[in-house]
């Protein structure tokens, strides 16, 4: 045998073991792929339904949110209503219930100083340590 002859089988040789290297590499890409796809498969029949799910609970949620925006806006009406109503009402009733109030204490103020003799009974006490004491008590206390 020559050197070319060993040189050649040689190249046979490395030549069969690379083909065999690149068929079992080959063939384990294709097992490989063949589970991606199926995965892929399974993966798209699982998420067509969620995403259908999905969209129903946007479309209910935005119902929902409109519903809940136009009950917004009557409460906001109602208030500014309420307001415009007790600040009317303020205004008509305010001044003439404080008119009527203040007569009405005057009156009872008048009357309830003619009772006790003339005055109204607050000239003649004296507050000492958060107790009233009459203007008679005051004299025994010198």
């Amino acid at each position: 045998m020559s050197g070319g002859e060993v040189a050649g089988i040689l190249v046979a040789v490395f030549w069969a073991i690379l083909v065999s290297f690149l068929a079992v590499a080959l063939a384990r890409l294709a097992q490989t792929l063949r589970a991606t796809t199926k995965l892929v498969a399974d993966v798209t029949e699982q998420a067509v339904p969620l995403l259908a799910d999905a969209s129903a609970a946007v479309r209910s949620a935005q119902t929902q949110i409109d519903r809940v925006d136009a009950i917004a806006s009557d409460v906001q009406e109602v208030t500014s209503n309420a307001s415009a109503l007790s600040t009317t009402v303020a205004s008509t009733f305010g001044g003439p219930l404080v008119k009527v109030a203040a007569f009405g204490y005057g009156v009872r103020r008048a009357l309830g100083g003619r009772r006790e003799g003339g005055s109204a009974g607050q000239a003649d006490r004296t507050v000492i340590v958060g107790r009233t004491v009459s203007s008679s008590r005051r004299g025994k206390r010198k």
